[in-house]
């Protein structure tokens, strides 16, 4: 897991001193797969950057360099004012990392586990025991603490592997795609779990697919896609991208889209566009615009399943950014994934 300093690498940029996380011009390949291309991103102390992107984007592989697991082929990047190449030894003292499959051993129990993290950071073991039961009680483990890890559910697994991450109180947490095949209840555990840790002041690096998640924890998403970075903004600031509300018509007949299409125009600055039976039109106002497309509607003899209005989702947002949805894998996915492994 170490990584080899290269006393040639430059100094980390200056503005490490206002944020946690600066990263500039990180590009990593794996033989003819490039899986980063260029990276550069800033996440201010004490917030969450929501890291969105498909299976293969580069999200893991750019974690794995910030964690010190990979050396970057060209660029620099830092963390807590460490580089993540020449500072390396100190700086896996200053962070967290849990993943997306719960690093735990099976044959011992969750306090057990918890304790053998803090030996290896250095901690007495008494002091080691003590903050493992600091820590299953703030995950609500407690009254599982004395089982060993291989009967606990995979929720109690992922809260247990985000315990361990948390052991040394560093000021910066990587979360690589957490909630990865966990039930909703589960998921939003976790959520609560880290809006609380946010709220101590820990940072935040959050590796998702999933658009609610990001839309819910992160105070700054950046777009991620073939290893480049595409868009970064708040939410509200990546959803204005692709427009204000919209009037999203479910039609009785999929066979009227056109006509609808057409009646609907009026409507908007934008041209309608239907899908199946659905008919999105981008409107300039909330004010009356249900109404106004019922009354076009009916006056063509257009029946009308379903209405209402919506503002933007990150999906809608993803797929204008890229093309595609954000489960879809891109070519790098094989090799990213081997190199999780």
């Amino acid at each position: 897991m170490s990584a080899t300093p290269e006393a040639s690498r430059p100094a980390a940029p200056p503005t490490e001193g206002e944020a946690a996380i600066v990263v500039r011009g990180v590009v990593k390949s794996f033989g003819t797969v490039r899986a980063l291309g260029g990276v550069d991103l800033d996440v201010p102390k004490g917030t969450v950057l929501g890291l969105l992107g498909p299976n293969g984007a580069g999200k893991t592989t750019l974690v794995r360099v910030l964690t010190t697991l990979l050396i970057p082929d060209e660029g620099t990047a830092s963390v807590v004012g460490l580089d993540v190449v020449t500072d390396a030894a100190a700086l896996r003292h200053r962070i967290g990392l849990a993943g997306q499959y719960a690093a735990v051993d099976e044959n011992l129990t969750g306090l057990e586990n918890l304790t053998m993290v803090g030996r290896l950071y250095g901690a007495s073991r008494a002091a080691a025991k003590r903050r493992g039961a600091e820590l299953l009680e703030r995950f609500d483990l407690t009254d599982a603490g004395g089982r060993v890890t291989s009967t606990y559910s995979g929720g109690m697994r992922r809260r247990l592997d985000l315990a361990a991450a948390l052991v040394a109180k560093p000021p910066v947490v990587f979360l690589d795609e957490p909630t990865t095949g966990l039930d909703p209840r589960s998921r939003l555990a976790l959520w609560e779990t880290i809006e609380m840790l946010v709220s101590e002041g820990t940072t935040v690096l959050l590796t998702t697919q999933y658009l609610d998640e990001a839309d819910r924890l992160a105070d700054s998403i950046t777009v991620i896609d073939h290893g480049v970075v595409i868009a970064s903004g708040t939410s509200d600031e990546l959803k204005d991208r692709v427009g204000g509300e919209r009037v999203e018509v479910k039609l009785e007949d999929p066979g009227d889209c056109e006509r609808a299409v057409a009646a609907l125009t009026a409507m908007s600055d934008d041209a309608p566009f239907a899908q199946d039976s659905l008919v999105n039109v981008p409107v300039r106002t909330r004010r009356g615009v249900i109404a106004e497309a019922v009354r076009l509607l009916t006056d063509q003899g257009i029946g009308v399943d379903d209405i209402n209005l919506r503002r933007p989702t990150l999906d809608d947002v993803f797929l204008s950014l890229t093309g595609h949805a954000a489960e879809e894998p891109s070519e790098a996915a094989e090799v990213e994934e081997k190199e999780r492994a």
